[in-house]
């Protein structure tokens, strides 16, 4: 199918209007970045994320309620999936110590309710676990699966047979486990996951993410110069960069500001930069190829008229292929579900910014440094 195929627009003309555009809000973006900075989700700051399945729909509202004065900091909770998923996260990776004693006590209380009056000590805890000894193997074994049965996270601490000791995590979804069991009584639910990251394993993590999205153009500009002439591969390189700071500014202008849309930078937003970039750079090839082929069929036009003819004659492939992938990716950023939506957000922005800044920004490039420097590009 083809539209626009008499398509004949001065795109060239237009390249300072978005020279313009692009500084503006690169410039903004900048600017809200340094003031404003960037939100990091816990895959890069670290801190604990649990994710609840409950039984019924969740009151989202009464849920912030409960664990706002649940001594555990500041604490996120939004849903997860749907209206029985809840989604929550805090800075902490442990337990805070006055909380520590209050976990155990519930163990306790469970085990009484289980084997009433059994005499049992506690041989070890550390601010993750806690150990218990039992009189006997078999009552150990009981106790490790009614527990575990209750939501507690229990183990045997030997694989023996006459193993006596069990083992339980103490950790900050068992304190949410007990706090909701007390205040929710009619919903069931279960953990269906909890991740912690620690502070350096974030650092590290960050550090890897910015590796991979410099290495990534880095290589681009290798290959397109092979490719291509070598202001080719720098004004597609230059594009890249551009849709990715462009990108990252938007993140950081609009945090907080559209209801439901948490804009924090995690892994999958770093796959979806990265998934950008090879986006932008397959509509930037598909440009410089016609280019190619114009400069070796045309050979005394004028370069600005031969980049005119190139991108009129690609446009209908550019608009079929942008509007088809953006459909997708709108029915992911409305349905796709919390996990997929600041990943489907970056896309969608992105290919916007990647449709144009190959017309603006690639080409526009290789014609500006023609002009001033007075080279002719020939194939």
């Amino acid at each position: 199918m083809r539209i626009f195929s008499n398509l004949n627009v001065n795109w060239m003309g237009m390249r300072k209007s978005f020279y313009i555009l692009s500084f503006v809000l690169f410039t903004l973006g900048m600017i809200s970045i340094i003031f404003r900075g960037l939100v990091f989700g816990i895959d890069f700051k670290g801190g604990s994320e649990i994710v609840l399945q409950f039984e019924k729909p969740v009151n989202i509202s009464k849920m912030r309620d409960i664990l706002s004065n649940v001594d555990l900091g500041a604490v996120e909770v939004r849903t997860f999936g749907g209206e029985t998923g809840v989604l929550v996260r805090t800075e902490l990776q442990e337990i805070p110590k006055n909380i520590y004693p209050k976990v155990v006590q519930k163990i306790k209380e469970n085990i009484e309710q289980i084997l009433p009056g059994l005499e049992y000590k506690i041989i070890d805890s550390t601010i993750n676990s806690v150990t218990f000894n039992f009189p006997s193997p078999d009552t150990t074994n009981i106790i490790i699966n009614e527990l575990f049965d209750k939501g507690f996270q229990t183990g045997r601490v030997s694989a023996e047979l006459d193993n006596t000791q069990m083992l339980v995590r103490v950790g900050i979804a068992d304190w949410i486990k007990e706090v909701l069991r007390e205040k929710i009584k009619d919903n069931n639910f279960q953990v269906l996951k909890e991740d912690r990251v620690g502070p350096k394993i974030g650092d590290e993590l960050k550090r890897d993410a910015l590796l991979a999205v410099f290495l990534s153009l880095i290589v681009i500009l290798i290959y397109l110069g092979f490719r291509f002439k070598f202001i080719f591969a720098t004004g597609a390189v230059v594009a890249l960069f551009h849709d990715v700071l462009i990108t990252v500014g938007l993140y950081s202008i609009l945090y907080g500001v559209i209801p439901g849309l948490n804009l924090e930078i995690d892994l999958p937003v770093v796959a979806a930069f990265l998934t950008l970039v090879g986006y932008s750079i397959n509509d930037t090839v598909i440009v410089f190829d016609r280019i190619r082929e114009n400069m070796k069929i045309h050979k005394t036009l004028e370069l600005e008229v031969l980049i005119n003819k190139s991108i009129n004659q690609t446009m209908s492939r550019t608009i079929i292929t942008g509007l088809t992938t953006l459909l997708a990716v709108i029915v992911l950023l409305f349905l796709g579900g919390d996990v997929l939506r600041a990943f489907s957000f970056t896309l969608f922005f992105g290919i916007i910014v990647g449709t144009y800044s190959s017309i603006f920004v690639a080409s526009a490039l290789v014609l500006d440094y023609a002009n001033k420097y007075k080279k002719k590009i020939q194939f």
